[in-house]
């Protein structure tokens, strides 16, 4: 099985690889337009600033790259974000994979960003096979997707919002699941091979 991390200017791209090592997958990293649509499965990390990435993805043409790939696709963080129509931050127009706004957390008493475990709930979906309702995930961010339809986990942080969503070929996850032990190696693994 071929996977492919996608190479633009949104780091965090070492510790997905490390991760996919442990359970035993050596993935690609790259911005080649073949090398992705030949992928068995295709991930789509990021951390960073939304319109900046953006702009990188555009100019790369990875912007329509992405969203017209049919295998199935795992955003993470920032690459879940960038998968929204919208996003508060620099007033972004995204990919636009999933119909959500992008929006920033109200502080209303808590810290932005949010920086720690937090647990996910009303989970849905093979992407969270075998993860147990309530589990913790380790997160990092001051933007959240809006709870939607598309939602197949939930947290809640100054509200509830998405945590995780899935749509089509398309699943992403606000959370990191490379830094969240073994239930996120759990996660990367059920994406590798239950999808």
């Amino acid at each position: 099985m071929k996977v492919v991390i996608i190479k633009y200017n949104a780091g965090n791209i070492r510790s997905v690889l490390f991760a996919l090592e442990r359970i035993g997958v050596n993935a690609v990293v790259t911005d080649d337009h073949n090398e992705i649509r030949s992928a068995d499965r295709v991930i789509f990390p990021g951390v960073g600033e939304a319109s900046s990435a953006m702009q990188y993805l555009k100019e790369k043409g990875l912007d329509t790259l992405i969203c017209s790939l049919t295998q199935p696709v795992l955003g993470i963080c920032l690459g879940m974000q960038l998968m929204c129509s919208h996003s508060e931050e620099n007033n972004t127009t995204c990919l636009g994979i999933f119909d959500q706004k992008v929006k920033l957390f109200p502080s209303r008493g808590l810290k932005v960003p949010q920086i720690g475990w937090n647990n996910i709930t009303n989970l849905k979906s093979n992407l969270l096979k075998s993860v147990p309702e309530n589990a913790y995930m380790y997160f990092v961010h001051s933007y959240y997707v809006e709870n939607c339809e598309n939602a197949i986990a939930t947290t809640d942080y100054v509200q509830k919002y998405s945590s995780a969503v899935h749509k089509n070929n398309f699943y992403a996850v606000q959370f990191h699941p490379e830094k969240s032990g073994e239930l996120g190696q759990k996660i990367l693994e059920n994406f590798i091979r239950e999808i």
